[in-house]
């Protein structure tokens, strides 16, 4: 029997469980979707979403591990077996497929970390960009030595343990993260023009707000918390009986939304102070931030401190996501957590070559319409995840609603005021708004 790993200390809890949370959805992702819906008034939305729904659903998910201490598949045989342990299934599943092709997108990252640092990307016309970045992901090759370069140090942090590993490497990510994003900020906010873009976030324009704003703050705030797939039932799982869970979810809530806000205020300023558009989608990142950072003087060093962030930030989830995985083979299957890691982490790299070569090589290869990259995403964020999201609310809602009562009282025996409230969201509100992310994946909505 392998004894199971905790927790050192509180603050290492949070600040692991925030990094899973913290990944390139919240500095790729939420300043252009930002930026295609109206900015402030998306900022709001996505604020109430995340702090109703997703700090609900990820109190739920710790509950279940921390009332088990087990991965995400034994923690639902522990409580109720039958065919919930099939969520939990969902879950490994989901971040075995993710993983794979986003580490596949980390591995740009680090690729444009040495592109900063040599010079190649200090150019300001962003065609010519767009010509790089193109060329970059169509190659067959380098791409996937940056992937196994990615998926190395992913499984160097896993394999070490959760308190010598990760919890370690979070203490050094984490703060690391925050430092290089204020610096950012600081430089974006003092350009010529940036007040044009704090405006456009921090100034809600409730006049662009449709249904598709909220459907997009929702997805956003769902996807953005690492939620569905039991990522968070696993970190919960090393955390001890007196600790405050209600209160750490609140914490890696909050830290999560604050990397995406400050993001926000990294990025959107320092668009508008050049004249680029805000509403680029995804090639904001790797096309249009480039230019914005070779207008700026010094502008290698700040786009490299930027790759730099995402970079952190990509593996501070990556880590939890491998996590998921490892964690069920060393509880389940009794293998040691080295073997486990080392495997799980070549199979998964070998998942990912297809989604990279799907940029170039294999761009003609299609699955029911999709490329390979396109369909693993579309399986796992529009899938996978929020059917492990749905059933983890319906679970903690209507099925073990009493043992989640009193895990929540277990660090002072008090069954906290807001309860019924949490339970109203959980059992009926979260399930609802994950229902419709799922459908409107689906294309039914």
């Amino acid at each position: 029997m392998i004894k199971r790993e905790h927790w050192g200390s509180r603050l290492g809890f949070i600040l692991a469980a925030a990094g899973s949370a913290v990944g390139l959805g919240n500095i790729w992702k939420f300043p252009y979707m930002a930026g295609e819906n109206g900015g402030g008034a998306f900022l709001l939305i996505y604020l109430a979403l995340v702090f109703t729904i997703g700090l609900s659903v990820m109190l739920a998910e710790m509950v279940i591990g921390r009332m088990t201490a087990k991965n995400a598949i034994g923690a639902f045989a522990k409580l109720k077996g039958g065919a919930w342990p099939l969520v939990g299934l969902c879950g490994v599943a989901a971040a075995f497929i993710i993983l794979s092709f986003y580490s596949v997108v980390a591995g740009w990252t680090i690729s444009y970390m040495v592109k900063s640092i040599t010079g190649a990307l200090a150019i300001e016309d962003p065609a010519a960009l767009g010509s790089i970045f193109g060329g970059f992901i169509a190659d067959p090759v380098s791409p996937l030595i940056y992937h196994a370069i990615f998926m190395a140090l992913t499984v160097f942090v896993v394999l070490a343990g959760v308190g010598s590993g990760i919890e370690r490497a979070s203490k050094i990510l984490m703060p690391a993260l925050f430092a290089l994003l204020l610096v950012l900020i600081v430089r974006s906010v003092t350009l010529p023009g940036a007040g044009e873009g704090i405006a456009f976030l921090l100034s809600p324009d409730f006049s662009k707000v449709t249904w598709a704003t909220v459907s997009e703050a929702l997805s956003q705030a769902f996807f953005s918390l690492s939620l569905g797939m039991g990522a968070m039932i696993t970190y919960g799982s090393y955390l001890s009986k007196k600790e405050n869970i209600a209160s750490s979810a609140g914490w890696v809530t909050l830290l999560d939304t604050s990397v995406a806000v400050m993001a926000g205020l990294l990025i959107l300023p320092a668009v508008f102070a050049f004249g680029f558009d805000p509403s680029a989608g995804p090639g904001l990142t790797f096309i249009t931030l480039p230019a914005v950072f070779a207008h700026m003087p010094m502008g290698s060093i700040f786009a490299f401190m930027f790759f730099l962030l995402l970079g952190i930030a990509a593996l501070t989830s990556a880590v939890s996501i491998l996590e998921v995985v490892v964690a069920y083979f060393v509880d389940d299957r009794g293998i040691s957590r080295k073997w486990a890691s080392i495997t799980v982490g070549v199979i998964i790299f070998l998942l990912g070559i297809p989604s990279s070569l799907s940029m170039g090589l294999m761009g003609e290869f299609k699955i029911f319409g999709l490329g390979f990259f396109d369909l693993m995403d579309y399986v796992s964020s529009k899938l996978l995840l929020p059917i492990g999201g749905l059933f983890i609310s319906l679970f903690v809602g209507w099925v073990v609603w009493g043992k989640a009562k009193e895990d929540i009282a277990a660090h002072n025996g008090v069954v906290p005021f807001w309860i019924n409230g949490w339970g109203i969201i959980v059992k009926f509100i979260a399930p609802l708004a994950i229902a419709f992310i799922l459908l409107k994946g689906l294309g039914v909505l």
